[in-house]
């Protein structure tokens, strides 16, 4: 029986789906699949061979009905053409309830067995009249999932500031947690406005390439690092990291820019800081790190369902 990892919800989740005795798909097909939330549409990535699966943190299983018929599309468009409807239904109702909450979007599961609203809340709401309310008026069950701010851009962000769609809405199925740390690695500028995503968070491209940077600077003399180069020796002020170069200040004060390769000798190593305050920049990072991580809330199912 073969395999496949597939994508699929609003949230684009990604699990490994069994596909029937004989059935074969590819990438790009959209099938019919049975999730824990019951029937869904599905995009097959790939085959799920063990280094794919290796590479997925805690995917969903569950198996492939079917590829998507004629039928199975159009009904597919008629339920993205009822979503307006639903949408307004519950952004009525909670407003007729008053309820400290704003509503992101609604998924509408292709066997109709299910509406999910995704919100948004500062602290936990009491919706069990509203969950009746809308089972009532849209006659199937409800749940109701809490999101942070990133999965709302995952959900309704179109293009990124690069030209390109946003990746929370393309290719990632985590969104990794982002610091100010790694804005100042890569010498990006530190400017707010322009390092900020659609979410108001730091750019989730921040991280791409951070490992990198990492392993690169490594091998490199911290900076304040006293150095002896084939020019005499000096003190490291800066790198140039992705050029393997150094910016060092020579006895005579002139400063230099030389390769990683002339270094000779390390007669001492640096902090690695550019200026004083060195703890104080190592608190303010761990504390960007952690209000990132703390960020990146995943959307949780609420209770009680309809």
């Amino acid at each position: 029986m073969a395999k496949y990892i597939v994508r699929y919800g609003a949230m684009r989740f990604i699990g490994v789906f069994s596909a029937r005795a004989k059935d074969e798909y590819h990438r790009d097909d959209q099938v019919i699949i049975r999730t824990k939330r019951g029937l869904e549409v599905g995009d097959v990535l790939c085959e799920a061979t063990d280094d794919a699966v290796n590479q997925l943190s805690d995917p969903a299983f569950g198996s492939i009905m079917r590829a998507m018929s004629e039928e199975d599309v159009k009904q597919t468009e008629h339920m993205v053409g009822d979503t307006q409807r639903e949408v307004e239904t519950v952004r009525r109702v909670i407003g007729e309830m008053n309820l400290p909450m704003q509503l992101v979007d609604v998924e509408h599961l292709f066997g109709g067995e299910r509406i999910i609203v995704y919100y948004l809340a500062e602290s936990r709401v009491d919706f069990r009249e509203l969950v009746k309310a809308l089972a009532s008026e849209l006659q199937t069950r409800i749940e109701m999932r809490q999101i942070g701010v990133r999965d709302e851009a995952k959900l309704l962000a179109d293009y990124g500031d690069c030209g390109k769609p946003v990746c929370c809405n393309t290719h990632l199925s985590e969104m990794p947690p982002v610091s100010m740390r790694m804005a100042k690695l890569q010498k990006a500028t530190l400017d707010p406005t322009k390092i900020s995503g659609r979410c108001g968070r730091l750019k989730c491209c921040l991280r791409y390439e951070y490992d990198t940077y990492e392993e690169l600077q490594r091998d490199l003399p911290p900076i304040g690092s006293d150095i002896v180069t084939s020019n005499g020796r000096g003190r490291v002020l800066n790198h140039e990291i992705l050029a393997g170069q150094l910016l060092v200040r020579m006895e005579d004060n002139r400063n230099i820019m030389i390769d990683a390769s002339d270094v000779l000798t390390v007669l001492k190593r640096g902090n690695g800081q550019t200026g004083g305050g060195s703890r104080r920049g190592k608190r303010r990072d761990k504390k960007e790190a952690a209000d990132e991580s703390g960020s990146n809330t995943q959307s949780k199912p609420d209770t009680p369902k309809e």
